[in-house]
């Protein structure tokens, strides 16, 4: 049994309530490691911690060039300890050790990326309309930032909202879920060894209702960066926005998934099946509902049917598992709850549809198909291995279809017309879409969701203005000051 302790202005600390929480490995359901269980207090702790570092202490007032070498050199510290980092996440949240083991691999690259970026972030000069005048912009970095991650893919969200803040000159106090806090707690031990400065990065654990507040509502946090579902960023957002902070929200997804008559099926059965199964469904960017043409709806769904038949359930270290666990048993008692939904409202369940045993947290891989897009099955984010097959005729039914939703994460497309993949691609109402693939990101590629998938957007070079204050400075060198009642146009 580890016992984690969190991590405030550089130093390793219980929670001021001394009490902890058990994380449980999700595959043989007993506990493996304990973390502190912050409250109110230890929130308070942290953004001190960050302020007196951002107000006092270097960071903010470090050189650019700099501050993107200590960044260089925690990737680095990353790619040593990628594997290690990736086993902590799959016995805190059970997701296959081969995802996590490339996940955490790729993740340096967020911070070689936002390294690279930290000197590159130019102010300009304007061409002012104003005679004796000069005016320029520079970009300043917003203070204290919290950032909150969920429990499906903890340092790879972690990075989407770290990597940009410290490169912008940022400091920052992490929340990862009561869940999987375990390799979060490992990761920041980096830190210091890295070389960056103590109260750039703290971290607090414990539940969201015991810190939720503290975090949100301190003034002097200027930015909130959340991952989770729709209700939790909807009260952050509330909160934040009493003292008008800085928001970015990536939130949930009940993304469509269309089958056109003339793509390549084999592909587009793989492309359903990563979609939906990969990840045991617990991924924002689930392929949810899957959209067939009506041509080749029954002989589509067959071969889907086949291949999910076929996947390999088991313990997520295994090389050869394809669906692992459920993360909780709050999200397993969902996931039920919804299968029961879907055939009470009619839909007709042709794979699984049950639990597998009652000593474990595996639900079988589940297909749904006379699914109906007003059926709460379709419209609601059920966050499991759980797929809904529903019909469509055309072009314009597809497109109709997909946008009946709340959400607007994510899209597939499979067709091997590229005028249909643009006309579609343009028409759906969704930050990321896929054409002929599914399930692939890139530091690179801004991601976020349009309508209650989110606000902002993470990754790429837009993502570091998230972090940042726009100024304009005004210069008179006339040194002539006109009439001081009248404003100067």
């Amino acid at each position: 049994m580890l016992n984690y302790q969190m991590l405030i202005g550089g130093q390793w600390c219980e929670a001021m309530s001394a009490e902890r929480i058990e994380s449980i490995d999700p595959y043989s359901t007993k506990p493996w490691s304990t973390i502190p269980r912050g409250g109110a207090e230890d929130a308070k702790a942290a953004i001190d911690a960050a302020h007196a570092a951002f107000k006092d202490g270097p960071w903010s007032q470090m050189n650019p060039t700099v501050r993107g070498a200590l960044i260089r050199k925690l990737a680095d510290l990353i790619v040593r300890d990628a594997d290690k980092l990736a086993g902590i996440e799959v016995q805190d949240n059970g997701k296959l050790l081969v995802e996590m083991t490339a996940q955490l691999r790729y993740v340096p690259q967020w911070y070689y990326y936002y390294a690279g970026l930290a000197d590159k972030v130019e102010g300009h000069v304007l061409p002012i309309d104003r005679p004796g005048m000069m005016s320029y912009v520079r970009y300043e970095p917003v203070g204290v930032v919290v950032g909150i991650t969920p429990w499906n893919s903890p340092l790879m969200l972690t990075a989407c909202k770290l990597a940009p803040a410290l490169a912008a000159g940022c400091t920052v106090v992490l929340k990862p879920s009561e869940h999987t806090s375990a390799s979060t707690l490992e990761f920041v031990k980096l830190f210091e060894e890295a070389g960056f400065p103590p109260g750039v990065v703290n971290v607090v654990t414990g539940y969201g209702s015991e810190l939720g507040e503290a975090l949100v509502g301190d003034r002097r946090v200027r930015k909130i960066a959340f991952t989770g579902g729709e209700q939790g960023g909807r009260q952050v957002a509330m909160r934040a926005a009493q003292d008008f902070k800085h928001v970015t929200l990536e939130l949930g997804g009940k993304s469509p998934n269309i089958v056109f008559d003339d793509a390549d099926l084999d592909n587009a059965v793989k492309g359903a099946i990563s979609g939906i199964f990969a990840a045991t469904g617990q991924t924002c960017i689930a392929g949810s509902r899957l959209l067939v043409q009506d041509s080749i709806y029954d002989s589509f769904l067959a071969r889907v049917v086949d291949f999910a038949r076929q996947a390999r359930i088991g313990d997520p270290r295994d090389p050869d598992t394809q669906v692992g666990p459920m993360t909780t048993t709050v999200q397993l008692e969902k996931v039920l709850e919804y299968i029961g939904i879907a055939q009470s409202e009619g839909a007709r369940c042709v794979l699984g549809g049950k639990r597998l045993g009652e000593d474990n947290w595996f639900i079988e891989p589940t297909i749904f198909a006379d699914v109906t897009n007003d059926m709460r099955i379709a419209q609601e984010e059920v966050f499991g291995p759980v797929l809904s097959v529903i019909r469509f005729k055309d072009e314009d039914d597809a497109i109709r279809i997909a946008n009946d939703s709340l959400y607007g994460l994510a899209c597939g497309i499979w067709t091997q017309s590229m005028n249909r993949a643009f006309k579609v691609a343009h028409a759906i109402e969704a930050g990321t879409v896929w054409v002929n693939t599914y399930r692939v990101a890139s530091v690179m590629a801004p991601f976020g969701g349009f309508k209650q998938s989110g606000l902002g957007r993470e990754n790429g070079i837009e993502a570091i203005y998230n972090y940042l204050e726009t100024k304009t400075v005004w210069i008179n060198y006339e040194n002539d000051v006109p009439n001081p009642f009248v404003m100067r146009i």
